[in-house]
């Protein structure tokens, strides 16, 4: 899957976020590279996006396939009249929503005091696909990235019981009519799951071949909400950074133990199997939306 960063950048080694040394040092090497192409400020977007249309979040090389970063670097180079690459928080997949996706770029002294952020906002969302809408434009501390600077990601999950349909949160739920699931075994499982563990159980097989498995779950919680008028289990994850379809795993890990198929102590065998074939199904991808992220307090908004 194509890179959503710059590709002078490499992922850090670290499983966790950068520390402050480590982010410092990618950051300078950032501003470096940014001043000597003559930009001199970073923006950042927060936007929200119906994920059912895209083919994902990243770019592809066959430029007729829709994507979200496709659509708004297409927009932003129409505007500023060169190619703007832009960084994302967090890749999601096809189908995949977003509630708080941050992305960011760079532009130059005359870019930057060409239009307001409210104008550029105006002009965005006047001018994207219709299912993607941007929130708030900001100023970032020159060389903020909307991916390495990231200290968590939240991600939440929808499944709906009810026998009838959702129609009205039919896009972002995942209807298992009619089943019946155990919240507070689905809770008890969480447990082994929260901490920094391998999770390769729990991600793509061909994604983790030859790179680090091992990531760090803060937050890990079952409990059921209305939306629009609709009970569902939420399933709500924070984490330093995700595998490739692994809070989807996570979910349909999960779902067995809540449908009484498993106990929640066999999460934590699956975890301890480190082998994909261990966990349960990968959830579909319509019940998952990027819900934020987090960032130091020295790259919170300048202004905007």
């Amino acid at each position: 899957m194509p890179q959503c960063d710059h590709v002078a950048e490499t992922e850090p080694a670290v499983t966790g976020a950068p520390d402050a040394a480590a982010r410092a040092e990618m950051r300078a090497k950032r501003v470096e590279d940014a001043l000597a192409a003559g930009l001199s400020h970073t923006v950042s977007l927060t936007l929200g996006y119906e994920g059912s249309g895209f083919a994902g979040y990243a770019r592809q090389a066959e430029t007729h396939i829709k994507t979200v970063q496709g659509e708004l670097e297409s927009v932003l180079s129409m505007l500023y009249k060169r190619d703007v690459p832009i960084v994302c928080a967090g890749r999601t997949d096809a189908g995949v929503h977003a509630r708080g996706q941050v992305v960011s770029f760079d532009v130059s002294e005359d870019e930057f005091q060409s239009r307001s952020f409210r104008g550029l906002q105006r002009s965005l969302n006047a001018l994207v696909d219709e299912a993607i809408s941007i929130s708030s434009i900001d100023e970032r501390p020159l060389g903020f990235s909307a991916r390495f600077d990231a200290l968590w990601r939240e991600y939440h999950y929808h499944i709906c019981t009810n026998t009838a349909r959702p129609v009205l949160i039919a896009p972002i739920a995942w209807h298992l009519g009619g089943a019946k699931l155990d919240v507070d075994a689905m809770s008890e499982a969480c447990s082994h799951l929260i901490g920094e563990h391998d999770f390769k159980s729990f991600c793509m097989a061909a994604s983790a071949v030859g790179k680090p498995t091992h990531r760090d779950v803060m937050e890990l919680s079952v409990y059921p909400e209305v939306i629009a008028g609709t009970e569902v289990v939420t399933i709500r994850v924070v984490g330093n950074a995700f595998l490739h379809s692994m809070v989807r795993t996570m979910v349909g890990t999960l779902v067995e133990v809540g449908r009484g198929s498993k106990s929640p102590a066999w999460v934590g065998d699956v975890l301890a199997a480190c082998d994909r074939r261990a966990a349960g199904q990968n959830a579909p991808a319509a019940g998952l939306v990027f819900w934020k992220v987090e960032y130091p307090e020295d790259m919170q908004p300048l202004r905007g």
